[in-house]
């Protein structure tokens, strides 16, 4: 019943940001959590931010200070806004929300950051 597109990664500069969107295809006010993961090559799919439907957030260490989720209720969008990018942050990006009990995800945008 939820899909979720995401879009907005691309090829930037280390320092430069991006700001990804991830549209639902229902009212986010029903949604337990929604959240960005990504995932590198040869490494594990990890969680960078996530936002309940409280409002309430939550991020990885590795990117506080950098990245900020937010939302627009009125377009069923989550954001994640990256600043300061760093190569370590190339990887795919995936949308994550928790309906019910069962999990979702976005199709994943990839982020690449060169030196």
């Amino acid at each position: 019943q939820l899909q979720l597109v995401e879009s907005g990664g691309g090829l930037v500069q280390a320092g430069g940001s991006l700001r990804l969107s991830c549209v639902a295809s229902i009212n986010i006010f029903s949604i337990t959590a929604m959240g960005w993961y990504r995932q590198a090559p040869g490494k594990q799919r990890e969680a960078v931010a996530s936002i309940t439907s409280g409002g309430r957030t939550d991020y990885a260490d590795s990117v506080k200070g950098r990245f900020t989720i937010s939302r627009d209720t009125a377009k069923n969008t989550i954001y994640l806004q990256m600043n300061s990018l760093i190569p370590d942050d190339t990887a795919v990006y995936y949308c994550h929300g928790q309906y019910w009990i069962r999990n979702y995800w976005g199709q994943g945008t990839q982020v690449t950051v060169s030196s």
